[in-house]
């Protein structure tokens, strides 16, 4: 008898099914949700077609407006979050650059998308985050979803996203947004629950009901974690947007995986260059943001 290790090789290979079996059985599944995807295939694309309305509409207004518009209204968005002439001046001079090598459309595509991203990602996850922060069971609940949510590979996403909702903007977008919901949910949660206690019992002695205590006390206090909630929640959309490409995205995403594919060295750094100046200008300006609330509530409570 042939032996591995001086043990017979019945325990030095796993028991699994035959090749044969596992054809049949993977074909089954993807048989079978392929034909759930073609009968909800309306309601589906009911579903989806407000997003795809909203995207496209953002999209055009970034794509169409005069550069000057959008800059003024980029900067004067940068020094609302951040406060400081450095960040402002910093965030010019990225902007000018990306329109002087010719990326400011596909600039304002991907622009257009992390915003739309982030918004739904915002609405999904803070009302999941104070439902996770009310509750140990919903906690325990979502706590291995979220697990797997950030651990599974980025590319793994796009599989059942292309089989349900086909190739297009659409897709990609809640690609994104699957990639990027998790870090919102979790310092939303975490921000709630790390509300002084003695405030809390205050708001209850004063006999605040739950939904005052909440928007009275508890956001007002968790809003510097659940900024940089958002934060992150742009940077993961920022770095999704060119795996996203893969499925019909367009933008600087759609240019990296081109100059990939063609070993195009200057467009992949140029584009890698603008995705890079938008996620430094946005992460400088909602940590500032962050920090000041920080400060603010720090202030009060002193």
């Amino acid at each position: 008898m042939a032996t591995c290790w001086g043990l017979p090789d019945a325990l030095c290979s796993f028991p699994s099914l035959d090749a044969k079996s596992l054809r049949m059985m993977r074909k089954g599944i993807d048989d079978g949700f392929r034909e759930i995807v073609r009968a909800h295939s309306e309601t589906i694309d009911a579903a989806t077609a407000p997003l795809q309305i909203f995207l496209n509409w953002l999209e055009n207004l970034f794509t169409h407006a005069p550069w000057p518009a959008m800059m003024v209204v980029i900067l004067a968005i940068v020094w609302a979050g951040a406060r400081s002439w450095r960040t402002v001046i910093g965030a010019a001079l990225a902007m000018v650059l990306i329109g002087v090598f010719g990326l400011w459309t596909d600039t304002m595509t991907t622009l257009a998308m992390v915003t739309v991203a982030t918004i739904v990602a915002i609405l999904i996850g803070l009302p999941v985050g104070i439902a996770m922060a009310r509750s140990d069971r919903i906690q325990r609940f979502l706590t291995p979803l979220l697990d797997v949510m950030q651990t599974l590979p980025s590319f793994v996403y796009l599989i059942p996203v292309v089989v349900i909702f086909g190739i297009g903007k659409v897709p990609g977008l809640i690609a994104v947004v699957i990639y990027a919901v998790p870090p919102m949910i979790r310092l939303t949660n975490l921000g709630i629950r790390m509300v002084d206690p003695e405030v809390t019992e205050a708001a209850d002695a004063f006999g605040a009901a739950p939904r005052q205590k909440l928007f009275g006390v508890q956001l007002p206090l968790a809003l510097p974690a659940i900024m940089t909630g958002v934060n992150q929640t742009i940077m993961m959309s920022l770095a999704m947007v060119v795996v996203a490409s893969m499925v019909g995205v367009g933008g600087l995403g759609k240019n990296v995986l081109q100059a990939i594919t063609n070993q195009y060295f200057t467009t992949g750094f140029l584009n890698g260059f603008a995705l890079v100046a938008i996620a430094i200008i946005f992460d400088r300006t909602s940590q500032a943001f962050g920090k000041r609330l920080q400060k603010h509530r720090e202030a009060r409570h002193d």
